[in-house]
């Protein structure tokens, strides 16, 4: 069997266990049981949560830790050049180490009026927007397959699908969210 590993903030926690249950018998899944946070702590950590797994495919998303921004700073916690830094350099690296397929998935959409109201940090939606273009960039510039989470959120309906935190999701968000991963998975799953 394949192994298929998800690689994500708390969204991929949520939405990991209906990919599990989709390749039962055919794959296997795997992810970090931690959050895996910003592309910052994702590269470093390649070594122990990708290479050394020898995955078949790697599943990855990130950027609303990236984007995030904490109470006093005005920049975000990764900027955007820095982002594009730790995309570029994890797909390279996992390009030269293993010979897994690459997904890259895009950032999730926030609800600013819900997340502003409940939370100390802030996020915004232009930048959720600038995020997934440079993600969606380096992907193309890598041949990556580009698995579109946030238009299939945004096509479905934020304003029912995120909780009241406007970030995180309702069970129904997580099994569509879970669906669009196994969807994107499944041709380099069962293929040769």
């Amino acid at each position: 069997m394949k192994t298929v590993l998800l690689i994500g903030d708390s969204i991929r926690l949520h939405y990991q266990p209906y990919v599990i249950k989709a390749f039962e018998g055919q794959a296997n899944v795997w992810g970090p049981e931690e959050n895996c946070q910003s592309s910052g702590v994702i590269r470093n950590n390649l070594d122990r949560w990708v290479i050394s797994k020898r995955p078949d495919v790697v599943h990855l998303n990130c950027g609303l830790h990236d984007l995030r921004h904490d109470e006093g700073p005005a920049e975000a916690l990764v900027p955007l050049d820095a982002y594009q830094a730790n995309i570029t350099g994890i797909f390279e690296r996992v390009r030269a180490e293993t010979t897994a397929e690459l997904i890259w998935a895009t950032v999730t959409p926030i609800i600013e009026e819900r997340h502003q109201a409940v939370r100390s940090s802030r996020r915004y939606e232009r930048d959720v927007s600038a995020y997934n273009a440079v993600g969606i960039s380096v992907a193309r510039r890598f041949g990556v397959t580009i698995n579109d989470l946030h238009t299939t959120v945004s096509e479905a309906g934020p304003e029912v699908l995120l909780k009241q935190d406007g970030l995180h999701f309702v069970e129904e968000g997580y099994a569509l969210l879970g669906a669009k991963v196994a969807d994107a998975l499944r041709s380099f799953v069962i293929k040769g």
